[in-house]
């Protein structure tokens, strides 16, 4: 019974490390009144040096297609003319690597050696780690721009940044990440 209790909590600690959270940064023209754009268009996307997986039509038209939707939600129209205010995106995508470490294993949880709790792994009672290798990982950032026509100038940006673990599924979740880039816009949807 106490083999069945570990296993169900390493499948459950690997289970919420496999829901990689995005991250949401932004940075705007402070002073700078977003309800005047009242139409918009669109830029062609950045190139991106770095290994692109995003990079195919599919994910163009997830990404363009979600961000769409959510600039229509805020009461702004398309206009191939002379619109208010462009939008244009960049997807970047580089291999990192981080430390994988090494843990004793004493019991579940407890104190560790300077007084911190860990309730979440298998560190024991005055247990450590240490590192015994790395790891590769690929890592993504979805940035969406949006440049005032009149003056050229960048007035607004946000980034969605995440783990990849397969392409596809990364492609696959795109408008929901678009979505979460566009809810750090200063202008909020209509109701």
């Amino acid at each position: 019974m106490k083999k069945l209790g570990y296993i169900f909590a390493l499948g459950l600690v690997v289970l919420l490390a496999s829901c990689a959270s995005v991250q949401y940064n932004t940075t705007k023209v402070q002073s700078l009144d977003f309800s005047q754009y009242k139409t918009y268009g669109w830029l062609p996307p950045i190139d991106s040096l770095s290994k692109n997986y995003f990079n195919n039509d599919i994910a163009k038209s997830n990404i363009l297609n979600a961000a769409n939707k959510e600039l229509e939600s805020m009461g702004m129209q398309y206009s191939k003319d002379n619109p208010d205010v462009l939008f244009r995106y960049v997807s970047i995508v580089n291999n990192k690597s981080r430390l994988v470490y090494a843990t004793p294993m004493y019991g579940w949880g407890g104190w560790g050696p300077w007084g911190w709790y860990r309730p979440w792994g298998m560190w024991g009672y005055g247990g450590y780690s240490y590192p015994v290798g790395s790891e590769k990982f690929r890592y993504a950032h979805l940035i969406i721009e949006a440049v005032d026509r009149r003056t050229d100038a960048v007035v607004w940006q946000a980034r969605g940044s995440a783990e990849i673990k397969t392409p596809e599924k990364s492609i696959n979740k795109l408008p929901e990440v678009v979505a979460g880039i566009f809810k750090q816009y200063p202008v909020k949807a209509r109701k």
